[in-house]
């Protein structure tokens, strides 16, 4: 392998079984050699439910790369990621990782519930594979970055998500890893917090140490990253210029059908074929500041006459969090019936939501009853803010009239 590479991934897949627990374990070989003297074929995708969950990866990363990882959920970005760190053994191919390897995969990953965070810098560093004279020397350094020093003598099933990302990302950068693998740790983490990483990110690239980042964040991947690679179904269909993949996945994303959608008829009665989120004075735009107006605009072709119908435009924020919904029947707008081609735009009052990523999601609710006739995910933006985040500020902000009357003692 090249000196200048780090990760050098050749024809990797990893192959899962559905309903029942296989690991590729002396059992299963045993189970395996035994059916196949019935003639079954063991492995056969079809007879035992089994399912690719990455298949025939290839790539190179180079020394101080800063690579992301980016598909829609059960895409393979996790399962990638489990192999390179040697957690997941591939079906095929090889994966080789050069240098010190940290690894965050998931939140609180070594911690235990019952410890304090004291203990768990040590539990969770020795993990890592940190010695215990390193981990004391670099203590002090981890806990200032963590930024929770007031709780680190607090059992950590006391921690919010929020903290346990903190003090699991601090004790992973002060490994001095030479490779860093991140699997959208950043998820939970305030605005501020994510921005600290980034830039500390950013340091340990300019050291020469090669990160690879998994995330839904496409604010957090431009900030980070030059490069990306696209897993679409457990195959990888881009690898290059972040702008280009993020433009494809973005593209790939939009209407989509969302998974709380149940279809009545096996024709949709109506479908989307475009959405652009603007600003209001009309240039498209995914980055906007709290406070801001959104313009929605939204293409749709019905196939029959729907009466009654009811247009919805909700934001959801990027864990699923429903934050609101905007309807044209509650707005006032009558529609009595439609058919065919036609347009309908949104313009929402000024964006209240506290800093984060969100999808704007689209349904059509037909007649009285207001029954579901289409449910689509849409475009995904961000709201930015340097103060309003999740953490402190829940999911909208706005401005309250206060006053103060001073006691005499």
């Amino acid at each position: 392998m090249n000196s200048n590479i780090a990760i050098k991934v050749g024809g990797v897949g990893k192959l899962y079984y559905r309903g029942r627990a296989r690991h590729d374990s002396l059992r299963d070989k045993i189970e395996d050699a035994i059916t196949g003297l019935f003639g079954r074929k063991a492995g056969n995708d079809k007879e035992t439910g089994s399912f690719w969950a990455l298949k025939n990866a290839n790539f190179e990363i180079a020394r101080g790369e800063n690579v992301g990882i980016i598909g829609l959920n059960g895409a393979g970005k996790s399962t990638l990621l489990k192999v390179l760190s040697r957690i997941v053994t591939p079906t095929e191919g090889r994966a080789y990782v050069r240098g010190r390897l940290g690894a965050l995969l998931e939140v609180g990953t070594g911690f235990h519930h019952e410890l304090t965070g004291r203990e768990n810098v040590y539990l969770y560093g020795s993990v890592l594979g940190m010695s215990r004279r390193e981990i004391a020397s670099k203590f002090n350094a981890i806990v200032e970055f963590s930024e929770i020093a007031d709780f680190i003598d607090t059992p950590v099933k006391r921690y919010s998500s929020g903290m346990y990302v903190r003090l699991a990302f601090a004790v992973a950068a002060h490994l001095d890893p030479e490779v860093l693998l991140l699997d959208e740790v950043l998820a939970v983490g305030d605005f501020t917090f994510q921005r600290k990483c980034i830039e500390f990110s950013r340091q340990l690239q300019q050291r020469g140490v090669t990160i690879l980042f998994v995330s839904h964040n496409m604010f957090s991947i431009k900030a980070m990253c030059r490069r990306v690679i696209y897993l679409k179904r457990g195959q990888i269909v881009f690898d290059g210029p972040t702008e280009e993949g993020l433009t494809l996945f973005e593209g790939d994303s939009r209407l989509s059908t969302a998974p709380w959608f149940h279809a009545e008829e096996k024709v949709p009665p109506i479908e989307f074929d475009y959405i652009s989120l603007c600003a209001g004075s009309g240039e498209e735009k995914t980055i906007f500041a709290h406070g801001e107006s959104m313009v929605v605009r939204l293409r749709y072709r019905a196939s029959r006459p729907i009466r009654l119908p009811d247009f919805r435009v909700g934001f959801d924020r990027i864990d699923g969090m429903h934050c609101c919904t905007y309807s044209s029947a509650s707005d006032g707008i009558g529609l009595g019936e439609i058919s065919g081609q036609g347009e309908i735009e949104l313009r929402t009052p000024p964006l209240k939501l506290v800093a984060d990523q969100y999808t704007a999601t689209i349904c059509v609710c037909e007649g009285i009853d207001g029954r579901l006739i289409c449910g689509l995910h849409g475009e995904t933006f961000h709201v930015g803010h340097d103060k309003f985040n999740k953490d402190g500020f829940g999911v909208f902000n706005e401005r309250g009239e206060w006053s103060f009357t001073p006691r005499s003692p």
